[in-house]
């Protein structure tokens, strides 16, 4: 039988310490002053989301007023928000005034 000795270094080695990190749902809200095609091409560019997608999203948050669009860690998802909030009016409605809202939420 082979006798096996380990180093110091090897029997003082500690486990490494995992650190979570907490995620956040960025969430789009609904209004009236967006067209499906508007919110196909925002998430499309600003998430890299397929058409389909993005299609079903649209459908989601039209219907149930609001869908999750993206999760990742806080900081990330506060500039994902702001640039839903940054997009800018819908050019295909005359009443849209501005981008849709989205806000960010801690996943439980």
């Amino acid at each position: 039988m082979e006798k096996i000795i380990l180093s110091p270094k090897a029997e003082t080695k500690k486990k490494p310490k995992v650190i979570v990190i907490p995620k956040f749902n960025v969430v789009l809200l609904n209004d009236e002053e967006h067209t499906y095609d508007y919110v196909v091409e925002m998430l499309c560019k600003i998430f890299n989301h397929s058409l389909e997608t993005a299609f079903q999203m649209a459908v989601e948050v039209d219907t149930m007023k609001r869908v999750v669009v993206y999760t990742t860690y806080k900081e990330k998802a506060e500039v994902k928000r702001d640039q839903i909030r940054s997009f800018g009016a819908d050019w295909r409605l005359p009443n849209s005034r501005g981008s849709m809202n989205a806000v960010i939420e801690a996943v439980n």
